[in-house]
């Protein structure tokens, strides 16, 4: 069986698992694989490409000590510091990534989690904006329990980002001060709260192909409806400053599996896309769906929303808002 055959048992039902040999995605032709990862997307997603934007609502300080974060207090890097962001710089990020087109908006903190008196101030944020926007609001705030997942639910929030970062063997190399399990359990909950589970992870901390392959498949176990991959970008200052840059090929063989394991989900560029051909072009042709776009977090941004919605046109995807189409 080659790759484009694969990619048609997908579209007709057949479903990859751990039972199967996933050593195939490794060793067969990087083309073909990509050609089919390609029509599973059409088929599954079709040609409208989600865009999110991200904005740092708290930086800096962070307890947990993951060896890729600029924002660990355990790294040495010149991370901004700074507490909660005022409601009113927030609200006008998420107007301008509004009349951008951008189909989502979510605040990411730095931290285990937000709690107390910032938590409130990020409950009452999402409120008014859900009131005044229509854009689709998520949020990325580490471990939340049941009731603050139904809170931000209440407020506005219809997705949750929480990465799995890696696979479950690897995972302790990542990060110490909290478990792999720990990740899994708040991904349960953002489930059963009815919440999109956004959850994905960063390639080229050291890991293997096989943890590349561990991490696609326990996603689509999860459920995971939106799954971001970084390329690591390594940071001065962190654990993993020294490690070479992935290629093209290696980035764009790990999304075209990701869509042959994920096939319904958003596959969607994150960090590391200036080592892409035109900042992802190949890839959106290698099974990739979605996109966050605009500013990033840690690492400077290599395109803007506009030149992502250029580029995407330029492919024949669809980049209207829903809103927009209201």
């Amino acid at each position: 069986m080659n790759a484009l055959e694969l990619a048609q048992e997908i579209i007709d039902g057949r479903r990859i698992s751990r039972e199967d040999d996933l050593n195939f995605f490794l060793e067969c032709d990087l083309d073909e694989l990509c050609r089919g990862a390609d029509r599973i997307r059409a088929h599954f997603v079709g040609d409208k490409v989600d865009l999110c934007s991200i904005m740092n609502g708290r930086s800096g300080r962070c307890p947990e000590d993951c060896k890729y974060c600029a924002q660990s207090a355990h790294n040495h890097t010149d991370c901004e510091v700074y507490d909660f962001l005022p409601e009113e710089t927030i609200l006008e990020a998420c107007k301008m990534n509004e009349r951008e087109g951008v189909d989502r908006f979510s605040i990411v903190t730095a931290g285990r989690t937000l709690s107390g008196e910032e938590f409130e101030k990020a409950i009452h944020a999402y409120e008014t904006m859900h009131r005044e926007c229509k854009i689709d609001l998520c949020a990325s705030m580490g471990f939340l329990d049941e009731e603050q997942l139904h809170r931000l639910h209440e407020a506005g929030v219809n997705s949750y980002h929480h990465n799995i970062e890696t696979s479950r063997r690897n995972f302790p190399n990542i990060c110490t001060t909290h478990t792999y399990e720990q990740k899994i359990e708040t991904l349960k909950k953002v489930k059963a709260e009815g919440m999109c589970v956004c959850s994905g992870g960063i390639i080229g901390m050291g890991e293997t192909w096989e943890d590349r392959l561990d991490m696609a498949i326990s996603l689509a176990e999860l459920g995971a409806e939106s799954i971001p991959l970084n390329a690591l970008m390594p940071i001065k200052g962190t654990p993993l400053q020294d490690l070479p840059q992935l290629t093209e090929p290696e980035i764009l063989r790990t999304i075209a599996f990701f869509r042959y394991m994920n096939p319904a989900a958003n596959i969607r560029l994150a960090a590391g896309r200036a080592l892409l051909t035109n900042d992802g072009e190949l890839a959106f042709q290698s099974g990739a769906s979605a996109t966050i776009t605009g500013n990033m977090l840690t690492t400077a941004a290599c395109a803007t929303i506009r030149s992502d919605r250029q580029m995407l046109e330029h492919l024949n995807r669809d980049v209207t808002p829903e809103y927009w189409k209201e």
